[in-house]
């Protein structure tokens, strides 16, 4: 009974798989990247056990590390995901009005520039003298 827990847990095939899903990449554009066809790609999502430079590749594509892959989990996807919901940790009143803060921003920017375009009158008056 153990044998099966263990191989579905260690299933290195079926991690690409769900991180290479979980990240929208198709199959096609793994097996381009690296350099191989979509069938090998499919292959190697079916085999329990990967080659360590086929899977530094697949993990560098991927962006995650190889250790990411080993140590990946469907259930530690699902909690990550699951703790977005529990919004008790948080207070979702925002204390200030974004679009505020944006035309203080804008503003900023104006008289910075304005200035700027002074000092380079200036500069410019100089030189003609």
């Amino acid at each position: 009974m153990e044998t099966p827990t263990k191989s579905s847990k260690m299933h290195l095939g079926r991690k690409i798989r769900g991180i290479r899903e979980l990240r929208n990449i198709k199959q096609d554009y793994l097996a381009t990247q690296l350099g191989v066809s979509q069938q090998t790609i499919s292959n190697i999502e079916q085999s329990e056990e990967v080659e360590e430079t086929t899977l530094d590749k697949i993990a560098k594509v991927l962006g995650i590390s190889v250790e990411g892959i080993k140590n990946f989990t469907e259930e530690a996807v699902v909690n990550f995901f699951n703790t977005f919901n529990d919004t008790s940790a948080f207070n979702n009143h925002c204390t200030f009005n974004p679009l505020d803060k944006l035309m203080e921003v804008v503003e900023e920017n104006k008289n910075l520039y304005e200035r700027l375009l002074a000092s380079e009158r200036e500069k410019i008056e100089l030189l003609k003298k």
